[in-house]
């Protein structure tokens, strides 16, 4: 997640406080996307971006996750994730951003 971003997760977060919020990732790794889970939850740890230090505590989900695939028209799914979705390691991914989830949420 680069500086720009994260300015811009500010400031949606900023102008829509008190509303319910989510963040969907589509990291294509592990690593990429647990440091994004982790930017949104707990704030940026590699204290580079304007989310050093400001935990803004949202849920996080990546696209790949069963419950969000479950929302999203199989259609469009198909479209947009499917052939990235064979080509990405989806459990290492999900397992990712569900620790990341969990251990934000307590």
């Amino acid at each position: 997640m680069d500086l720009e971003e994260q300015a811009e997760i500010r400031r949606v977060v900023a102008a829509h406080a008190g509303d319910e919020l989510i963040v969907l990732l589509g990291s294509p790794s592990p690593e990429a996307a647990a440091l994004a889970a982790e930017t949104v939850t707990r704030g940026d740890p590699t204290y580079a971006g304007p989310l050093a230090g400001v935990p803004l505590g949202l849920p996080v989900y990546h696209i790949l996750e069963v419950e969000i695939r479950a929302q999203v028209d199989p259609q469009v799914y198909e479209a947009q994730v499917g052939l990235a979705e064979l080509a990405l390691d989806a459990e290492a991914i999900i397992a990712a951003v569900r620790q990341v989830r969990e251990s934000a949420a307590g």
